[in-house]
């Protein structure tokens, strides 16, 4: 066993409880570190490159297990500095941390768009395009159905269970995949069409403790932002998130409050001439409570969704 490998479990126990007093000074729900058993430790780590392992070709070497073989998915960029080693769906992956160049702003565009997130389509901009909710996770609850049945049908502790407990792992690992591949699409979309992007700033775990939680986890706007943020910052773009309060219930035009609207109203109509879909009228205002008030007629974002 490489020292490193004992070093990084003892620093990852130091976030940890770290993260467990900061929660606890916040007054948030503290979730004291669980204990972690063998069958539940699933990764370790290596802190500098060459000690302890290192890249042979096509192979990953590691101190006391060997040359490895390796499914490159991508070549790696800049200078690799520490590698993860983890198990997931009873399969392992190797995650390297690198040093690279800054990355070269992409070119203006001139462009601003506000995004409203929700459950009839997943974003809907100010310019009136929407992005359609796949519902990977939806779609495929009949698997996973018949995935979980099979788990609770086998024995504790036998073979066969941890079998079909990697079968079921591996669907939802599927449907996350799934998920990850499409809002990274749309968040790359967004940036390379934009120069800057107004975003609710949603308080999301609050969110899922109703009925909708399920609905939205499996939109996945958590993940979006950060993507959107992530790439943003890479391109020379700008991310603003805004005050979500009332953006639906807000007159765009004029700026009146809509008292009686409720869910199941998704038109708005205005004594000022303003009549719009409920969430085009939402993107809107959170367009201009991000700071510019100006956005294009044209459709920015192609094929995808609509």
């Amino acid at each position: 066993m490489h020292s490193h490998v004992l070093q990084t479990v003892v620093q990852d126990l130091d976030k940890a409880f770290d993260a467990f007093f900061r929660r606890v000074k916040a007054g948030e729900k503290p979730g004291y570190p669980r204990f972690k058993g063998r069958n539940r430790w699933h990764s370790m780590g290596f802190k500098e490159y060459g000690n302890g392992f290192r890249v042979d070709g096509r192979r990953l070497k590691l101190s006391g297990i060997g040359r490895v073989a390796v499914r490159w998915h991508r070549p790696t960029e800049g200078q690799i500095k520490t590698l993860r080693i983890s198990k997931k769906a009873g399969k392992w992956f190797a995650s390297f941390s690198c040093v690279v160049d800054e990355p070269t702003p992409l070119p203006a565009t001139g462009k601003d768009v506000g995004i409203d997130v929700g459950l009839a389509s997943l974003i809907t901009t100010s310019t009136g395009d929407r992005v359609a909710h796949p519902r990977f996770y939806r779609k495929a609850q009949r698997r996973l159905r018949v995935a979980q049945r099979r788990v609770a049908r086998r024995t504790k502790g036998g073979k066969n269970r941890r079998k079909a407990i990697v079968m079921l792992q591996r669907q939802h690992e599927r449907i996350g995949n799934q998920r990850k591949d499409y809002l990274n699409k749309l968040a790359r979309t967004l940036v390379e069409q934009h120069d800057r992007i107004a975003l609710e700033d949603l308080t999301i775990t609050r969110m899922v403790h109703g009925n909708l939680a399920t609905s939205i986890l499996d939109a996945g706007w958590g993940y979006l932002v950060q993507r959107l943020t992530d790439k943003a910052a890479s391109a020379g773009r700008v991310v603003v998130l805004v005050d979500p309060r009332n953006t639906s219930k807000t007159c765009s035009g004029c700026g009146r409050l809509f008292e009686g609207l409720t869910l199941k109203d998704r038109w708005v109509d205005c004594a000022c001439g303003l009549s719009l879909d409920r969430d085009h009228n939402a993107a809107i205002n959170i367009l201009n409570r991000g700071g510019q008030l100006r956005w294009s007629s044209s459709s920015p974002l192609g094929g995808l969704g609509q």
